[in-house]
């Protein structure tokens, strides 16, 4: 590329040429992409609160609007079916619509500026809400992981670990707004605006990229783990501290949401320095021999029952159906509705469990925080680690997945007898159980069954969530704590009132006995799975593994220029 010293263009072209190529290239599209999920994932328990006092309902209506929650974010087969036939545009588009709808309906309505809905029409508007998040998330995520074949453990890990922090993010942010008590203006300023518009705003960069694997990725990966921990334990910091201390409304503004801000941009660095480094990379790739992987276009046949119950070898390109019929995938989904049922179950739940056992409202906030940066902090271990295990040791995936359900076990058992500060300890192995547990999921469905269908199976494999939220959370949690808090009502002589709190151990003593026990039953269900893949992972996957080192691919989807522009 040439730069000439005169005044002319050729120096302008050069600087305008090397933004163009950097706002096109693969890393920026990663830059991108962790924006977006920083800002995608709202947690429940920033909110359910309001909608709970708002509405009067009691504890098993606020579950059953948890569970349509669970539904929405998980169930997003069709939007998978569209990320296979339609540019991630399409998907974030959609996404971004459905936001801001359902959350728009849920502000009128806790803001009085409606008339009262019914349970039903909450459930409805909360599950066009959350069913943004699988469009969102299916179009940034599968999109990067496709760009960079073969790493899907790190990949997903990196970005869901953005995503575990957004509920964080968010909290602080509308800390800094200083909206006070305001949490109607949460739900509609933040929840409903943010992520629609950063959405919108970075969708023209989420595509398939025509590029070049240098052999340098996991190393520049590991640069944005780096960056997105700074800002982990900086959330955890200032977390603790509004625990302790109060903070003004300039506190709040110059110190969490600026650095906040700050932190979520140093990755724009390393994107700079990689794309500088493809400059003076010589060009040498049109002349040397390079594995070109071109990915099938053609998705009908995938819908096909021909073959489907003669798949191919574990580790190969299945079919849709061949890969749902398949022992691995109906273990693997058992393991999930225990796993991600019990942890999602606790999570939701955790303001009413920590009020019931009599922690400060204060207390309470923190813990929901906390639970983010530990979701965040599960995702990216379990991602980044996973992988280093299973290249150096030879370390099965599905047997990491088991200790992770041991783990969550034990954090059941915490809640269940109330052991003096235990919630502190259960809220932090409960958030990095939740998020540990899909990056492994995605991983080992990639390795399995490749990456051909991964959209439409990653998000079948989620279905499991609402299934298991639905089983421990609406019909187990949520009808024994009412069950409790009707005999509380009427020992003490207030038998009639509509609405009203448990409070004691016992309110959820029973539930988390149980789910504990449904927890360790998936634990045995992982272990079978790692049992039944364990000669796949010690050679095949290791193998696939030193191919990619010794060789780096150019993947090929789609006719997308590296030096095109942004639509």
């Amino acid at each position: 590329m040439a730069i000439s010293g005169n005044s002319g263009g050729p120096r302008w072209w050069s600087s305008r040429a090397f933004v163009l190529q950097i706002l096109t290239g693969r890393w920026f599209m990663l830059f991108a992409a962790t924006l977006i999920m920083s800002a995608a994932s709202p947690m429940f328990g920033l909110y359910s609160a309001e909608i709970k006092s708002s509405l009067g309902y009691d504890q098993t209506n606020l579950n059953l609007l948890s569970f349509f929650k669970d539904v929405g974010v998980n169930a997003g087969i069709f939007s998978g079916i569209i990320n296979e036939f339609a540019p991630p545009w399409v998907g974030l588009s959609i996404g971004a619509f459905l936001n801001f709808s359902g959350y728009f309906l849920i502000w009128l309505s806790v803001s009085k500026k409606i008339s009262t809905p019914r349970v039903w029409h909450m459930c409805v508007y909360i599950f066009i809400a959350s069913s943004s998040q699988p469009f969102i998330n299916t179009a940034t995520v599968v999109t990067c992981v496709k760009n960079f074949g073969g790493r899907t453990a790190v990949v997903s890990g990196l970005l869901t670990g953005f995503a575990g922090l957004s509920g964080a993010i968010i909290t602080q942010l509308y800390h800094a707004l200083a909206y006070g008590n305001d949490s109607k203006s949460l739900i509609f300023l933040l929840i409903a605006g943010l992520p629609v518009s950063v959405s919108l705003a970075f969708s023209p960069t989420i595509r398939i990229i025509k590029g070049v694997r240098d052999g340098n990725e996991v190393k520049v990966l590991y640069r944005f783990l780096y960056v997105s921990l700074g800002l982990a334990i900086f959330l955890t910091v200032i977390t603790l501290l509004q625990n302790k201390l109060s903070f003004t409304r300039t506190d709040q503004l110059v110190i969490t949401a600026t650095i906040v801000v700050m932190l979520l941009l140093p990755p724009s660095a390393v994107v700079v320095k990689e794309e500088h480094n493809l400059l003076k990379m010589p060009k040498k790739q049109d002349s040397d021999k390079i594995n070109v992987i071109v990915l099938e276009n053609s998705k009908l046949q995938e819908f096909s029952c021909k073959n489907m119950f003669i798949p191919p070898e574990r580790g190969q390109d299945h079919t849709i159906l061949q890969a749902l019929v398949s022992i691995d995938m109906l273990l693997l989904f058992l393991a999930t509705i225990c796993g991600v049922g019990g942890t999602i179950t606790a999570i939701d739940n955790l303001a009413e469990i920590g009020t019931s056992f009599g922690y400060l409202t204060k207390s309470i906030t923190t813990y929901v925080s906390l639970v983010s940066i530990w979701n965040y902090l599960g995702r990216v271990v379990s991602g980044f680690l996973s992988e280093h295990f299973l290249i150096k040791y030879r370390f099965p995936r599905p047997l990491m997945l088991t200790i992770i359900l041991v783990l969550s076990s034990i954090a059941h058992l915490l809640i269940a007898f109330n052991v003096p500060n235990g919630l502190y300890v259960a809220s932090v192995i409960i958030g990095f159980c939740f998020g540990a547990q899909w990056p492994l999921l995605s991983a080992i469905i990639s390795e399995f069954f490749g990456l051909k269908n991964y959209a439409v199976l990653y998000n079948f494999a989620s279905v499991a969530s609402p299934i298991g939220s639905y089983l421990l959370k609406v019909r187990l949690t949520g009808y024994l704590y009412d069950k409790e808090a009707n005999k509380q009502l009427r020992a003490s002589g207030r038998a009639g009132k509509q609405f009203h709190s448990c409070d004691g151990v016992e309110c959820f003593r029973l539930a988390f006995i149980i789910i504990a026990v449904v927890t360790v039953f998936g634990a045995v269900v992982s272990l079978l799975l790692a049992v039944r893949t364990m000669k796949f992972y010690k050679e095949d996957v290791c193998k696939k593994f030193r191919r990619e080192e010794a060789v780096a691919p150019v993947t090929v989807e789609a006719d997308v220029a590296a030096t095109s522009a942004p639509a």
